[in-house]
């Protein structure tokens, strides 16, 4: 355990400094939430039953889901990419833990996207969102939010051993963008045919998403929706443990034993 600790810390670094010399791709994915939260807060919001603050207060949480789950994609790339240039070759061949090296890629994701958060909040805070729950409800859901990204991070990193190749990763990542739109991260689910919204409320997202809403006091809990959205919390942890417990050991076994 402590091997695995000391190797996961040396590629954390690692990592941390490899996102530290690729500025670009830092700032666009620190911008872009932003942007998507002035662009639908602003337009969509004109155009909903839930028009200015409103809106925007409930907009909060699910764009701050929304990009936990784009956890997928950057997984994804950089996987792919380390793979597709034979780092991952060459740290095979290092006396270090197998599953240190995808879970120094997760935790240091982990750590960015927690430094992303906060200037997201402070762009909220001044459209209008506010928290209207506890201080303990309000990190609880911050918790949540972080432990939801690191499960969807091991999705990514799968796949991205999987294809091995980052044009093909940067592809696959980019339909990722269509998870949150069959979700509550922008909407509520109750105007949506019955089979729609049955399968936008089982979406890992929509339970988060309401979890979020729910602990920050910005939205209450639906009461004749699918399970995971009427019981928030406990099914976002449902879903978090079961993404984590599946992905995890696949991509630490898909990196030990590289294409076998």
């Amino acid at each position: 355990m402590s091997t695995v600790a000391y190797d996961g810390t040396a590629l954390l670094g690692r990592q941390l400094r490899r996102m530290r010399n690729n500025p670009g791709l830092l700032i666009l994915t620190q911008t872009m939430p932003i942007s998507m939260l002035l662009f639908f807060g602003y337009v969509f919001g004109s155009a909903l039953a839930m028009p200015g603050r409103e809106y925007r207060s409930f907009l909060v949480p699910g764009l701050l889901v929304a990009t936990a789950a784009g956890g997928i994609m950057t997984g994804m790339f950089q996987a792919a990419q380390d793979t597709h240039r034979g780092v991952m070759d060459r740290l095979r061949t290092l006396p270090i833990s197998r599953s240190a090296v995808p879970l120094g890629q997760a935790v240091a994701d982990l750590v960015v996207t927690a430094a992303g958060t906060v200037p997201f909040l402070l762009v909220g805070l001044a459209v209008g969102w506010r928290v209207e729950g506890g201080v303990l409800e309000a990190v609880g859901a911050l918790g949540l939010l972080l432990l939801f990204r690191f499960a969807t991070t091991w999705i990514g990193i799968f796949l991205g051993l999987l294809t091995r190749n980052e044009e093909a990763a940067g592809q696959l990542g980019g339909a990722t963008f269509l998870l949150p739109l069959l979700s509550s991260a922008y909407i509520p689910t109750d105007g949506l045919p019955g089979w729609l919204r049955t399968a936008a409320e089982w979406n890992p997202i929509s339970a988060v998403a309401t979890a979020l809403r729910d602990l920050f006091g910005n939205a209450p809990v639906p009461t004749d929706g699918a399970w995971p959205v009427t019981h928030p919390i406990a099914g976002s942890l449902a879903w978090c443990l079961v993404l984590t417990g599946v992905f995890m050991p696949l991509a630490v076994r898909r990196y030990a034993y590289g294409e076998r």
